[in-house]
């Protein structure tokens, strides 16, 4: 699979009057093309940083971000960030229609505009809702407004920061099956930071287990669930039961787990280092 997206060893350190806070450290990881990889992690140690830094919102002060093999300097014009506080995204004087349209407005003519605002909120089962306003909607329906702008841009990269933290149980089904159907047709490549545990292993095909503040890479873990899920089956299923339980081991003691993947990781680069040495002796004895 292409990798997408790139992050190698990137960091972030805010300045402020009490000091430097380093709120995410040596991340590496990559994101292939029509994968969608949720990020879990303590509260607080990174995760909205990250994305910050993903969308060109921040510039990191270390490390780098790739997109396509082209890096990232500034916001991409081929991404989307569907943000958690959705009532402050959308323009309550915007009709959603025109919601919709908004980031095409500069790409797209009047008639062309319409007609993919109107496709994507089709896809997000609002064909009827274009000429309301966002607040004559409720919580779940603004935030598939949200959703449908985001997907009317065409992205190559979708983030989305805890997107469906706000709405209730049913209307979060709704939702993560709706991400799924547009990934699975549109072909969608997703990166979402979650808290929620079950919904990380029921939307991805790769969970990425974050450690607290500055945030690293606990653990990259394949989630081995048919592609096509359902959220009576599927999360009753072996498979998601155990991946769900380590996910949640890994986030009780993340910094322990790290500290014994570092040393891992040492103690092998120590070993390569050993068996170089001595190949390159026998050489030189031959």
């Amino acid at each position: 699979m292409t990798a997408m997206l790139e992050v190698a060893e990137l960091g972030h350190t805010y300045q402020a009057k009490d000091g430097a806070h380093q709120a995410i450290k040596d991340l590496s990881f990559t994101v292939g093309t029509g994968e969608l990889v949720c990020v879990v992690g303590p509260s607080g140690c990174g995760k909205s940083t990250l994305l910050r830094t993903i969308s060109g919102l921040i510039k990191p002060t270390d490390g780098g971000i790739s997109l396509h093999g082209n890096e990232v300097d500034g916001v991409p014009d081929d991404l989307a960030v569907v943000f958690q506080d959705y009532s402050r995204s959308l323009f309550p004087w915007l009709s959603v229609q025109k919601n919709v349209e908004f980031p095409l407005r500069r790409s797209l003519g009047r008639s062309a505009r319409r007609a993919r605002a109107a496709e994507a909120l089709e896809w997000v089962g609002l064909t009827d809702a274009g000429r309301k306003y966002p607040w004559q909607l409720s919580g779940g329906m603004q935030q598939r407004v949200a959703i449908a702008r985001a997907l009317a841009y065409r992205p190559a990269l979708l983030l989305m920061d805890e997107p469906f933290a706000s709405v209730d149980a049913q209307t979060r089904f709704e939702l993560e099956d709706l991400l799924l159907k547009v990934k699975r047709e549109h072909s969608t490549t997703v990166l979402v930071v979650t808290h929620d545990i079950d919904e990380s292993v029921y939307l991805g095909d790769r969970v990425l287990v974050l450690s607290g503040s500055p945030a690293a890479v606990v653990a990259d873990l394949t989630v081995d669930l048919p592609a096509e899920r359902d959220q009576i089956t599927t999360r009753e299923s072996a498979a998601f039961v155990s991946l769900r339980a380590e996910v949640a081991r890994l986030l009780s003691r993340p910094e322990a787990v790290l500290a014994r993947r570092r040393a891992d990781e040492a103690k092998a680069a120590k070993w390569a280092e050993a068996e170089r040495e001595a190949l390159a002796e026998d050489h030189v004895t031959r």
